[in-house]
């Protein structure tokens, strides 16, 4: 999904990523927040600094929302406090307009093979806990 208000910028990350990904995009954060509560969204590009609800408060509600899903923040108007706060509330990238078609490859695809893979690791931890749980469930039968 891409979040941008500006329809160059949003136009743009359209182009270069339908080619690979199936991609929606959107003006705003409330309709990118409607279209992630109804839809299941691996990745989200997000402009910043937009009207309405800032990027930070819609990083914010994206990851109560569905936490898993990667955010890379793309913003003309990126200084290091944005970057800092927004890989704090889970952004895993941050990207300055203009952007290199490139750099913005690259990113997404190592964006979601992180992503890939944390679902993996997250997935054996649940195995392991139910195995754990059944196995101490089974010593228990056995002991009584």
């Amino acid at each position: 999904m891409i979040v941008d208000d500006e329809v160059g910028p949003r136009e743009s990350l359209r182009m270069i990523l339908k080619p690979i990904y199936d991609v929606h995009a959107v003006e705003n954060g409330q309709d990118a927040l409607d279209f992630i509560s109804q839809e299941k969204v691996d990745l989200v590009t997000l402009d910043l600094n937009m009207p309405g609800l800032s990027g930070i408060d819609v990083l914010q509600k994206i990851k109560r929302l569905q936490p898993d899903i990667a955010v890379m923040v793309v913003t003309g108007y990126g200084t290091l406090d944005n970057a800092r706060e927004a890989i704090g509330l889970g952004a895993g990238d941050f990207i300055s307009k203009p952007f290199r078609v490139a750099d913005v490859i690259a990113i997404v695809s190592k964006a979601l093979e992180r992503q890939r893979h944390n679902m993996k690791i997250k997935d054996l931890i649940q195995q392991l806990k139910a195995q754990r749980s059944a196995f101490n469930e089974n010593k228990e039968i056995s002991s009584d």
